[in-house]
């Protein structure tokens, strides 16, 4: 289970995704956390349709999140249905399902180190303008302060800020172990079945944990 410090950094976090839906023009609000394997996990989100368009991306391995990040820069989206399908074929049409039509997302990062990345969801196309995305940018080292101010000055990660990310983790490892390999090859199974059988990781997760779903080495 997740100590105290995640628990608190977690609420935080959703606070600063309520305030940004309600300071800005968009109609949602999610932030991924990246842990130092790049294994990305949902930290927080304004509402129920942002969290499940932030873990879209992780079940996907592609979105906004995942670019702003492997880019080192932010990813402004303000027409998703004129620029979304050949940059994240399967994540926009999942977006665009859920009505959203513009994305903006913003890296969180220290010099090198990436901790995660903001994500800003609006249902009407167009872009934000100068001062939208100065608060934007405001929002999201606001985040940052938040993060480094976690367990051990930097060192939270997905597993320390909600029981969700907990379960996952063990899940994970229940994975691993049962088909013989690492880390990142239990993950991978997970999204995989989450996809297949359109299911929020959250319940493969559980499911694994109750021993309902199994992995073996041969399974796919």
């Amino acid at each position: 289970m997740p100590g105290a410090d995640g628990g608190h950094l977690a609420v935080r976090l959703r606070a600063l995704c309520v305030t940004a839906v309600r300071g800005l023009p968009v109609t949602g609000a999610g932030l991924t956390v990246t842990a130092p394997n790049r294994e990305y996990s949902l930290l927080a989100s304004a509402d129920p349709v942002s969290e499940r368009l932030e873990e879209l991306q992780i079940v996907l391995g592609e979105g906004p999140c995942v670019e702003a990040l492997t880019a080192h820069h932010p990813v402004l989206v303000p027409d998703l249905d004129a620029d979304g399908a050949h940059r994240w074929p399967a994540y926009a049409a999942s977006a665009r399902e859920l009505g959203i039509r513009a994305i903006f997302s913003f890296p969180l990062q220290v010099g090198a180190a990436q901790l995660g990345a903001l994500d800003l969801f609006r249902a009407r196309p167009g872009p934000l303008n100068g001062p939208e995305l100065g608060r934007a940018f405001d929002l999201a080292h606001e985040a940052v302060q938040i993060l480094l101010s976690g367990p051990d000055h930097g060192a939270a990660t997905a597993g320390e800020a909600l029981e969700v990310s907990s379960e996952l983790f063990q899940a994970q490892g229940m994975v691993m172990v049962q088909i013989g390999g690492t880390l990142e090859e239990a993950m991978a199974r997970i999204r995989a079945y989450a996809y297949a059988h359109d299911l929020r990781l959250l319940d493969v997760a559980r499911a694994v944990v109750a021993r309902e779903v199994w992995f073996d080495g041969d399974q796919r």
